[in-house]
């Protein structure tokens, strides 16, 4: 494959790449067979292709989802699990860790630039910790959302239980990880965390339209804001967060070529030409 890119994305087996518009990476996860279930081996390829995705000069927005159209990711491969449970202790320890960024590269994940969730069917175990990190998330109107650890003896464990509770608040968290209830993609949208719906046939175009509006604005402007917004989510203090991305970005950002390309395009009433980000 010959990427529009300054550099040649990782080898991958478990995943397809695209790259559906200009600045834009697909990433889909390819194993429908296994309900689009990870492997570890599946995890940390993924997480080599988001490093790869935020260091490559010419992407600037992420999409990840599942083929087909029953599921997105149902979490993790218990096959798999079960299989390398047959390891000797100093293999099944190397062989059961997943990467610093969590399931699929993604659970924990802070990185640089957004990445959509394009949820295309179950988002359940594993697969809802994905959607609970994403920056924005669609939904086909057949989606839906589930933890079912607690009916298997097994924990949400990858980021998403905390992240759980700062979305959907408090009680709507037991709900889902005391009781495993399974989340409709209305109601998910309804509790603020699906930002649109739309027909299964659409979910992808709809994405990549969205992908495409932040592709079009600055890329310093994205890394920073986005930076910013993450930034008041994970912290405890609003001043604490607001200082941290005024310490590491303002002078950076504002003295950049991209915002003074942007300044110069608003004064000359023309859109403006950006560089590949710097930050």
């Amino acid at each position: 494959m010959v990427a529009p890119t300054d550099t040649q994305p990782p080898p991958v087996t478990c995943v397809l790449l695209d790259f559906p518009a200009s600045h834009v990476l697909l990433v889909t996860i390819n194993r429908p067979a296994q309900m689009n279930s990870l492997s570890f081996q599946a995890a940390w390829e993924m997480e080599r292709v988001w490093e790869w995705m935020d260091e490559e000069p010419q992407l600037r927005v992420g999409i990840v989802t599942g083929a087909g159209k029953k599921a997105f990711c149902a979490g993790m491969d218990i096959k798999d699990r079960l299989e390398i449970e047959k390891l000797d202790e100093l293999a099944l320890a190397k062989a059961v860790s997943y990467p610093p960024a969590g399931f699929a590269g993604l659970t924990r994940r802070n990185g640089k630039k957004p990445i959509i969730a394009a949820c295309n069917g179950h988002a359940h175990g594993g697969g809802f910790e994905i959607i609970l990190n994403s920056d924005l998330v669609i939904a086909a109107e057949h989606a839906d959302f589930r933890l079912p650890d607690s009916e298997r003896g097994t924990g949400a464990l990858c980021g998403g239980l905390p992240r759980l509770a700062r979305i959907l608040t408090l009680q709507r968290a037991m709900l889902m990880a005391l009781m495993t209830y399974t989340l409709p993609a209305k109601e998910a949208m309804e509790w603020g965390l699906v930002q649109k719906i739309v027909p299964a046939d659409d979910l992808i175009k709809e994405a990549v339209k969205m992908a495409t509006i932040i592709a079009r604005m600055s890329p310093d402007s994205i890394i920073v804001n986005r930076a910013g917004v993450r930034e008041g989510w994970e912290q405890g203090s609003v001043e604490h967060a607001s200082t941290l991305i005024w310490d590491n970005y303002a002078k950076k950002l504002m003295l950049g070529e991209n915002a003074i390309e942007g300044m110069q395009a608003f004064k000359e009433k023309r859109r403006p030409v950006w560089k590949p980000s710097k930050l």
